[in-house]
C-alpha cells in the first residue's frame, strides 16, 4: 500500500479526500468512528448544545423585553439522542466521500511496525505512513479522578445535572459552563490559578460580567478530592465542598503511544506530541503526522490544513505548513473570536493603538440595543504601517467576521486599503469603522 492514514478524524480524513483527488493509493484505518474527536464528543456537539443554549437564552431576553411567554420543557436526553442520530448521517457521508475517491477503509485498532501496519489479521506494507490519531482529554492526578466527567461523557447524561462543577479555566471549561448554565444548571468553574487567562483584562472583564454573571467562579483555587456527587476544593487556603457532579476540563493530551514502536523518545516533546518539521515529517522522512497528535494549535480547521497539506507532501507536491493569524473562536451565548497578527515584524513596530467600541449589531443584535449588550470589539494596530496586531471580538455575527477580518490581516492589508472595502450590511459595521476611521 502506498499510502496508509491511521486516524480518521480531520487531519487523516482530509488527508485521504486530497490523495484520492490527486490519483494516489490509500487506505484509511479508522479505530472507531469517522469524524474524530470533533464530530463524536467535540467541538461539533459543542455547537450543537450550543445552538439549544443560545435559543433558551434569546428566550429569556425577549420575555424581559415582553415579546414572548410561555415555558419551554427541555428534555436533554431527546437532545443527546438527536445529536447522536445526526453524527450517524455525517458518519455516513464522511464514509463515502474517501471511498468515491477508491480509497480503501479499514475499521479497527492499528499497531505499526517499521514498515508494517496491521489490523487485526491483516497486515499491509506501506511507503509513507501519516499518523492522524489526535488526542484525549489530561486527567490530572486527582484523588477520586475516577468520578470526573469529560468531553467525551456529554451525550452519555440522562439529564441535565442541577449542579455541575468545572475544573478548568479555558476553552473547553468555558464552552460546558456556558451550555450547562444556560440549560439550568448551577455551574460553579474552579481554576487553579485565573480563569480566561489568555485573553486581554477588558475582554476577561466583559466576559465575567455579561456571558457568566451567574456562574461562581473560584480562581486560585486547587481541587483537593472529586466525589461521586461532591468536588472539594481549596480555596485561598479555605476548605469547601461543592455539591454536584464534576467535569474535568484540564487541557489535552497527544494521542501519540502508538507512534513509539517506530520513532525514537527524542521525536516527542515533553507533553507526548510527535516533533515533525515544516513538511510535517517526522525525523523518518516516509512518516508524518498531523492534527492534534502535534500539538500546536489544536483546532479542526488546522488539522484539516496539517492534513491536506501532509497529503500533498506525501505525493511529492512540497508544501511547507505555515500557521500565521489563525482565527479562533469560543461558541458562547455571544460567540468570542479573536485573531493576532503573527506576520507582524517587531523590528519596525512603532507604537501600538488599541481601540474599543460595542459589539456589532449586525444578525442576532438588533434586540440587544434595548438592554445595551451588543458585546464589545477591541483592536490593536500598529500607528506606522497601520496594521492591525489584533482584534477580539463579542457579538452574534463575531465568527463570520472575524474569520474574514483574520484573511485580510494574512494578507497584509493596512488600514488605508480599507477605503475599498465594502462591509456585508449589517454585519460588519463595528470592524467597518475601526478599519476605516480608527
Amino acid at each position: 500500500m502506498k499510502n496508509i492514514i491511521i486516524g480518521g478524524g480531520p487531519a487523516g480524513r482530509l488527508a485521504g479526500v486530497e490523495l484520492g483527488k490527486l490519483g494516489e493509493e490509500v487506505l484509511l484505518i479508522e479505530k472507531n468512528k469517522l469524524g474524530g474527536v470533533c464530530l463524536n464528543a467535540g467541538c461539533m456537539v459543542v455547537c450543537a448544545l450550543n445552538d439549544i443554549a443560545k435559543f433558551l437564552n434569546n428566550k429569556k431576553q425577549y420575555e424581559k423585553l415582553g415579546l414572548l411567554k410561555g415555558n419551554v420543557e427541555i428534555s436533554y436526553e431527546e437532545i443527546a439522542k438527536k445529536i447522536i442520530k445526526t453524527q450517524e448521517i455525517i458518519h455516513k457521508i464522511d464514509h463515502a466521500e474517501n471511498t468515491s475517491l477508491n480509497n480503501d477503509i479499514v475499521y479497527g485498532e492499528a499497531k505499526i511496525t517499521e514498515n508494517e501496519v496491521t489490523v487485526g489479521n491483516e497486515t499491509w506494507d506501506y511507503e509513507n505512513l501519516l499518523i492522524a490519531t489526535g488526542g484525549k482529554p489530561f486527567i490530572p492526578n486527582i484523588k477520586g479522578k475516577e468520578y470526573g466527567l469529560t468531553n467525551e461523557d456529554i451525550l452519555k447524561l440522562k439529564e441535565i445535572p442541577e449542579k455541575l462543577n468545572i475544573i478548568g479555566g479555558g476553552a473547553i471549561a468555558t464552552e460546558v459552563c456556558n451550555i450547562f448554565s444556560s440549560l439550568g444548571s448551577e455551574v460553579s468553574i474552579i481554576v487553579r490559578e485565573s480563569f480566561l487567562s489568555a485573553f486581554d483584562p477588558e475582554i476577561k472583564d466583559y466576559m465575567v460580567k455579561n456571558l457568566f454573571k451567574n456562574v461562581n467562579i473560584c480562581e486560585n483555587t486547587s481541587t483537593e478530592e472529586i466525589q461521586k456527587n461532591k468536588t472539594i476544593i481549596n480555596e485561598n487556603g479555605e476548605i469547601k465542598e461543592l455539591e454536584g457532579r464534576t467535569f474535568i476540563a484540564t487541557g489535552r493530551t497527544p494521542n501519540s503511544q502508538i507512534a513509539r514502536s517506530i520513532l525514537k523518545d527524542d521525536d516527542f516533546d515533553k507533553r507526548g506530541a510527535i516533533k515533525v518539521n515544516d513538511l510535517l515529517q517526522t525525523s523518518n522522512p516516509n512518516v508524518y503526522a498531523a492534527g492534534d497528535v502535534i500539538g500546536g494549535i489544536t483546532l479542526t480547521p488546522v488539522a484539516r490544513m496539517e492534513g491536506i497539506l501532509a497529503a500533498r507532501n506525501m505525493a511529492g507536491y512540497l508544501n511547507k505548513i505555515e500557521y500565521n493569524t489563525i482565527p479562533q473562536s469560543l461558541p458562547l451565548a455571544m460567540d468570542v473570536s479573536f485573531a493576532n497578527n503573527t506576520n507582524t515584524n517587531n523590528e519596525n513596530k512603532k507604537e501600538t493603538v488599541d481601540v474599543t467600541a460595542p459589539g456589532s449589531a449586525g444578525p442576532g443584535g438588533f434586540w440587544r440595543v434595548l438592554t445595551n449588550d451588543t458585546g464589545i470589539t477591541k483592536a490593536s494596530f500598529d500607528s506606522e504601517s497601520g496594521l492591525l496586531e489584533s482584534i477580539t471580538a463579542i457579538s452574534p455575527s463575531s465568527v463570520s467576521d472575524i474569520a474574514y477580518i483574520s484573511y485580510l490581516m494574512r494578507t497584509g492589508e493596512n488600514m488605508k486599503n480599507f477605503d475599498d472595502f465594502i462591509e456585508i450590511h449589517p454585519s460588519t459595521d463595528v470592524f467597518y469603522q475601526i478599519m476605516k476611521y480608527m
